[in-house]
């Protein structure tokens, strides 16, 4: 049988009116399950191995879901091209250019669930497995094609080991982590099974991981998903629990490390929250420095009860109090005398931040976090817009494929639908080359000089 991988005509005009490469900034690959449950059972034993294959054999949506949510048909089954592309390395190098890209960062698709598994050994056994799967399986091609790490997250111990075998041993270059970690009752002193967030109010401390990733000049993306949470939980429908819950995921980790002072403490760290789009993002900055201007520590003693002036408080009741309002009056200036009585504590909710002012909030947003946009999305153009954004600044808005996935029903579309924002006029030229090339490149070289060494884009400047 006999393919064309030629390039698109659309793909083929676009390439030419550009003069800079296409970084795909998250694809995905579709791992060979037999193969990750062969690795299992070499790396940890054939209980274990059938443990993990017991959680991925079904193929009966009614038996997959994530915390009860339902999970089911992921991958573009129908479209076999592009679903084997996305699952044999060969085929996809061959069909880059067909769809338009120079280099690919390959998220794990198999991987992501691993991120929830509450059986340690089968979860640390699995990353172990897919983390060889990806060196291994990919050798030959990552001058083009780089598989990302996984990097479960529910101790620091487990992430640093795991950091050491896929970075250290494997030469991995890429990581992935979920960002929120399912906690049961009883653990980190609560009550009630939880969600920790990681840089904010955790079990553990993460420090020593975000140090090692300093050291090895990984970054940390997060790729966690929102489903099985609060509303995002029905049995029966995939699509309401899908919707918004990339955003709601990422804007969890996001805003646990902003607050818990990750990045202030790691000021040449880098942080990707992937595949929730930067809308959420522009909303978050906004609304953190909104907080920041009425309740940093210098202000957000104005809302504090002992402040109430109880004489003015007096005139006015005199002045405007009538019908029911008055007949409560003596209770009213007690309840503010009594609250005026009690202890000025010291509040500081940004204490933990490490963010001084404003500008210290605008240098983390837009030096230290990137996010990840599907193709398709319309909002893109948000993440690029000076005239909306606070101080007017950029978002560092990250292309991102998605391919092999649902979201992707054809492949070769991804470009041409990124294209679209600038025929549409919603950014320029030079914002779609940010987009599709001079962020990713920047956030991936800053932590590491030699990310692209050997690979087509060895010569791109670092600037760029």
């Amino acid at each position: 049988m006999r393919f064309d991988f030629s390039c698109a005509p659309e793909v083929r005009e676009i390439r030419e009116r550009i003069d800079h490469p296409i970084v795909d900034g998250d694809g995905h690959l579709i791992e060979v399950i037999p193969l990750v449950i062969d690795f299992i059972r070499e790396e940890a034993g054939p209980r274990v191995a059938d443990g993990f294959e017991r959680l991925v054999a079904s193929r009966d949506p009614r038996e997959r879901n994530v915390g009860g949510a339902r999970v089911f048909w992921s991958l573009p089954e129908e479209n076999t091209l592009d679903r084997m592309t996305a699952t044999l390395p060969q085929l996809l190098y061959r069909r880059l250019d067909e769809i338009g890209l120079d280099f690919a960062l390959l998220y794990p698709s198999l991987g992501l669930p691993l991120f929830s598994l509450p059986d340690a050994e089968v979860r640390q056994a699995a990353a172990r497995a897919c983390n060889r799967y990806y060196a291994e399986v990919f050798s030959g091609y990552r001058d083009r094609l780089e598989p990302v790490a996984v990097i479960p997250l529910f101790s620091p111990q487990e992430a640093l080991d795991e950091l050491e075998h896929a970075v250290v041993e494997r030469g991995l270059k890429a990581i992935v982590m979920g960002g929120v970690v399912p906690r049961p009752a009883g653990e980190g002193g609560r009550e009630a099974a939880w969600l920790d967030t990681i840089g904010f109010g955790s079990a553990h401390d993460y420090d020593p991981v975000w140090a090692r990733c300093v050291e090895l000049g990984v970054v940390p993306a997060f790729h966690g998903v929102g489903y099985g949470w609060g509303t995002r939980s029905s049995s029966e429908n995939y699509v309401y629990n899908h919707l918004g819950n990339f955003a709601a995921g990422q804007e969890a980790a996001c805003r646990a490390l902003f607050m818990g002072g990750v990045p202030r403490r790691f000021p040449e760290l880098r942080f990707s929250f992937l595949e929730g789009g930067v809308t959420w993002a522009a909303q978050l900055y906004a609304d953190i420095l909104g907080h920041f201007e009425k309740r940093n520590r210098d202000t957000v003693g104005a809302f504090d009860p002992c402040r109430f002036d109880l004489d003015l408080c007096n005139e006015l009741l005199d002045a405007f109090a009538t019908g029911p309002i008055a007949r409560c009056r003596d209770r009213y200036q007690a309840d503010a005398a009594h609250a005026k009585q009690l202890v000025d504590p010291d509040f500081d909710d940004f204490a933990l931040s490490g963010v001084k002012r404003p500008e210290d909030i605008v240098d983390v947003f837009t030096r230290q976090f990137y996010f990840g946009c599907e193709a398709d999305d319309p909002m893109n153009a948000i993440g690029f817009d000076e005239r909306i954004l606070p101080h007017g600044v950029r978002m560092n808005a990250v292309f991102a494929s998605d391919i092999g996935h649902w979201d992707v029903p054809v492949m070769r579309d991804v470009l041409p639908e990124a294209w679209e924002l600038v025929e549409k006029g919603h950014i320029d030229e030079a914002a779609f080359r940010d987009f599709t090339c001079g962020n990713v490149v920047r956030m991936l070289t800053s932590m590491n000089p030699d990310f692209f060494e050997g690979t087509p884009l060895s010569d791109l400047p670092r600037s760029l």
